[in-house]
């Protein structure tokens, strides 16, 4: 019996993640090193602005794996090959220009991977491309990197043949990928910032748009078997947010938002709980199954209209950008345990 959307196609896109995070982190360990090896300035700056961006985007990774709820480890192929370009970036069989040859191709693999998730998702299920929206800045800022890459190699590459100094013409070229980095991929997660991680409300609000998704689908679905699994995954995603919201968010917005205000939140989130173990003892196909789902996702709605209203604003009005930033990667680190917690857990509705 099929009793959440963890399905194969799901859980392949999970891998899929998990494979990309591992190569996020080695493309920064990569170009740590080549930083410590480089001794042209110019080529030396370039790689540093990438290094920051990419460890920015790990966090970004770190936020759709926690948002898509489903967590695998990487592939073992991806796992054997992220080791032998370690044994190769760490020894001294090539030279800093085949390394940053070989850093492009990783570059390369990493912008198929996202752009293959992205196209994956649209297939799967519309809370997968809310799940992965964030991607996006990932994959933009990927390709730029790659043709920042190119030009750098081309300037390595033609000292290691000549020992002269590449045209200028290929330095443009590098100057308009940063470019490129810089102004043409923003959105609510882009790197373009000193931001570091997304804050709170961002990733609150991201959580708000795929309950919304869920119980959209579940509502207008006539098929029982997608009904139940919309039904699993809206109990797992809820049971995460909340315990996750309980955990860190509302003690501390509890100072400046109010007391009562504050344990309203908590009240509400409180009633959800009994009220989706009661819809599990019901058939999906029975009536009475939307009915409940209806009335319980109107409750939500105004749990939610107000967290994004009021609590936001006190947010906004209280706690600094690093202090709403470090606050979203407490809840999503909360969450993601929460989400390890019940990897087990059954939450089937009764067919």
């Amino acid at each position: 019996m099929v009793v959440t959307l963890d399905d194969t196609k799901r859980n392949a896109i999970a891998v899929k993640l998990a494979d990309m995070k591992l190569l996020q982190q080695l493309l920064i360990d990569n170009e740590e090193r080549f930083l410590r090896e480089c001794t042209d300035g110019e080529i030396a700056d370039s790689l540093r602005r990438m290094l920051d961006d990419d460890r920015k985007n790990i966090g970004i990774l770190d936020t759709i794996v926690v948002q898509y709820g489903i967590r695998k480890d990487a592939d073992s192929t991806a796992q054997d090959v992220a080791q032998t370009v370690r044994q190769f970036m760490e020894g001294n069989q090539l030279t800093f220009f085949e390394k940053v040859f070989q850093h492009e191709l990783l570059k390369h693999q990493q912008v198929m991977n996202g752009l293959t998730i992205h196209k994956a998702a649209q297939k799967v299920g519309a809370d997968v491309m809310a799940a992965i929206g964030p991607l996006n800045t990932i994959n933009f800022e990927n390709r730029a990197h790659q043709e920042q890459l190119k030009g750098i190699l081309e300037i390595l590459g033609v000292r290691e043949l000549t020992g002269q100094d590449a045209d200028q013409g290929i330095w443009s070229r590098v100057q308009d990928a940063i470019a490129a980095i810089s102004g043409a991929v923003g959105s609510a997660v882009t790197q373009t910032s000193d931001k570091q991680d997304m804050n709170i409300q961002d990733v609150l609000r991201m959580d708000h748009n795929k309950v919304n998704i869920l119980f959209t689908e579940l509502l207008q679905s006539d098929n029982p078997q997608k009904i139940q699994e919309y039904f699993g995954q809206i109990f797992k995603d809820l049971s995460a947010h909340a315990g996750a919201e309980e955990e860190v968010v509302y003690p501390r917005v509890r100072p400046f938002y109010g007391e009562e205000n504050t344990q309203e939140l908590y009240n509400e989130q409180a009633r959800w709980g009994p009220a989706l173990e009661q819809l599990r003892t019901i058939s999906p196909s029975a009536p009475e199954f939307k009915d409940r789902m209806r009335r319980l996702w109107d409750e939500i709605g105004d749990h939610i209209r107000q967290e994004e209203s009021t609590m936001f604003a006190a947010i906004r009005n209280n706690m600094s950008s690093q202090e709403a930033e470090e606050l979203a990667t407490q809840f999503k680190a909360a969450k993601g345990r929460i989400q390890e917690r019940m990897g087990g857990t059954r939450t089937e509705a009764r067919v």
